[in-house]
């Protein structure tokens, strides 16, 4: 899932409740002095004037509100406003903001290059299809088909694939063609505790601009430009849209991800790739006995918040995918939780019950999951699996696939996209090492050579290109084939528009991935890549579906080339 820059102090990963008027554009800084910020969720069949009334009633000033899903942001001066809002029989609960200044660190998953004691800086370059220049690097084209895919369908303009993440840096050339100025917004206002000083005085960035990095490499999988420059993505004719839910440090609050998703469901938003989960539960709980009252209030509050939000967006034909997770765990049997909260408070151990337990979104109601593999086609050490959830696998990258090869851990095992030239100018070449990755002047360092690229055109405009590996990286190569299928097979919408339905992009989806039986055996170990126990694997099912699979690797060819069920109505 997403990824997280170097930084001095302790982890922090995705979310946290409560933050701010999102849907206004206020950052919760700028609320008066002696405000507090909330997260408040009203009851299921209460109406939201009923819930404004009971916010008021509790001392709570609403400042953004979301009908669609009952919830609302909130600020009051009063000690006692999220005890007195939980109490409101018309309210599930409130949760607060509570910043605690911890600085998020670089996901150790994503990057692992970079923290690598031996990297394979010789070894030899996995090779894909070759279209755009840099695509001979990119393995997962091809081995999804993609390549041959575009021959049938390159994907059409109308169809519109949204990237809920971090932002998108629409001035990379590979991004620029496709990207959509007209639908994208930013729902994420810079937080000062953990994003750093605001680049602007709303503290809103501008829309095409990506400071976290991640969601410009998720854009770049999902829709790069196949046009003789850089790279290409999976669909590269389909126009991208920002849906900036996440903050630059990485951390994914529900407000800006709920406002995201309800704004995707309004505007008809095709696809939309979430490569996060919502935080800062690693999963939600509806009462964990290990959490104190106002913590579960809290988690019972996301879970419906965030139900609500995807079975709205689902509703309005958006077809919703995500990333599955890299804890290395079946989600059906989730371990102890050891990181949760990873903002407002020091994290302690959660035994966590599968029944009354979410990960979200990815466990949330009609989300694509998606596991992560290798080139050799392995699950990745680091991806959550299980028959519970996961519904298709997809290239996802692995530094340590190959072993006993000159390709093992080596960066061209990883998943290559488009990234901001100004993220890789502040991210350090190692934590060892600070030197920024590419300079002041655009010059990427040379010890780091075999892991950024460089492309630039005859006028001077230049597109930077850095590999990541993780579910996040898997979960656009599925965004990309449902956008194609959207493409090949949707047709002009009663609602207005062009559009396909959600059930048969995600039927169509699973009925032409190409099928992959268990390995055996079946307990995957590895401790030739240097693993320990906690990442023993087993996986449960047949050919058709199991646990490492799903119901198979997404082959964007075979999506465009197979005709639609004769029942199949877009």
């Amino acid at each position: 899932m997403v990824s997280k820059r170097f930084t001095a102090g302790a982890v922090a990963t995705a979310a946290v409740l409560a933050i701010t008027a999102a849907g206004l554009g206020v950052p919760a800084s700028a609320a008066p002095s002696n405000s507090r910020t909330f997260t408040v969720v009203a009851e299921d069949g209460v109406a939201a004037d009923t819930a404004v009334a009971a916010i008021r009633a509790a001392g709570g000033t609403v400042v953004s509100r979301s009908d669609e899903v009952g919830m609302f942001q909130v600020t009051s001066d009063r000690a006692d406003f999220a005890t007195r809002a939980t109490a409101a029989p018309s309210l599930i609960g409130a949760a607060e903001q509570k910043a605690i200044g911890r600085k998020p660190k670089l996901d150790r998953v994503e990057q692992e290059h970079l923290t690598a004691a031996t990297a394979a800086a010789g070894a030899a370059a996995r090779k894909g299809a070759k279209l755009d220049p840099l695509d001979e690097k990119l393995w997962g084209l091809e081995m999804i088909r993609a390549d041959k895919a575009r021959k049938i369908e390159p994907g059409d303009r109308r169809v519109t694939v949204g990237v809920l993440d971090t932002g998108v840096d629409a001035s990379n050339p590979d991004i620029a063609p496709n990207f959509n100025w007209a639908l994208s917004r930013n729902f994420a206002p810079d937080l000062t505790d953990v994003d750093g000083p605001c680049e602007v005085p709303s503290c809103l960035d501008a829309v095409g601009t990506d400071d976290g990095g991640h969601g410009t490499h998720v854009a770049g999988t999902i829709g790069a430009a196949a046009n003789g420059f850089g790279l290409s993505g999976v669909a590269p004719n389909v126009s991208l849209v920002e849906l900036k839910g996440g903050q630059d440090s990485g951390y994914f609050f529900l407000d800006p991800v709920v406002n995201a998703l309800v704004y995707a469901g309004r505007t008809g938003i095709d696809v939309v790739n979430m490569s996060f989960y919502v935080d800062p539960w690693l999963y939600n709980c509806t009462a964990n006995p290990a959490d104190s009252p106002e913590d579960q209030a809290e988690q019972r509050a996301i879970i419906k918040a965030m139900k609500r939000a995807l079975v709205f967006a689902h509703n309005k034909g958006v077809t919703l995918v995500g990333a599955l997770g890299n804890n290395n765990e079946d989600l059906g049997a989730p371990r102890t939780d050891v990181t949760s909260p990873d903002y407002g408070a020091v994290p302690y151990p959660r035994p966590i019950d599968n029944e009354s337990c979410w990960d979200m979104p990815t466990e949330g109601p009609h989300v694509i999951g998606v596991s992560s593999v290798g080139p050799s086609g392995k699950k990745s050490d680091f991806s959550n699996y299980g028959t519970e959830q996961i519904s298709v696998a997809a290239p996802g990258g692995w530094f340590r696939d190959g072993f006993g090869t000159d390709t093992s851990r080596s960066p061209a095992n990883m998943i290559l996209s488009t990234y901001p030239l100004k993220v890789l100018q502040e991210e350090p070449i190692s934590p060892t090492i600070p030197d920024p990755r590419v300079d002041a002047d655009g010059n990427i360092d040379p010890r780091i050579a075999n892991e950024v690229f460089k492309q630039c055109k005859a006028n001077g405009e230049c597109g930077y290109y850095t590999y990541l590996q993780g579910t996040s990286m898997a979960s656009p190569h599925a965004a990309g084939v449902a956008a194609l299928i959207v493409s090949r097979y949707g047709k002009p919408q009663s609602r207005g528009g062009f559009g396909m339905s959600p059930d048969l992009v995600e039927q169509h989806l699973y009925r032409t991935a190409a099928e992959h039986a268990c390995p055996e055996p079946r307990l995957q170990q590895y401790r030739n890549e240097g693993r320990d126990e906690t990442y023993d694997a087993y996986c449960a099912g047949g050919v058709n579906f199991n646990g490492f699979y799903g119901y198979g690797i997404v082959d964007a060819y075979a999506a465009v080339n197979t005709p639609l069920k004769p029942s199949a109505r877009p």
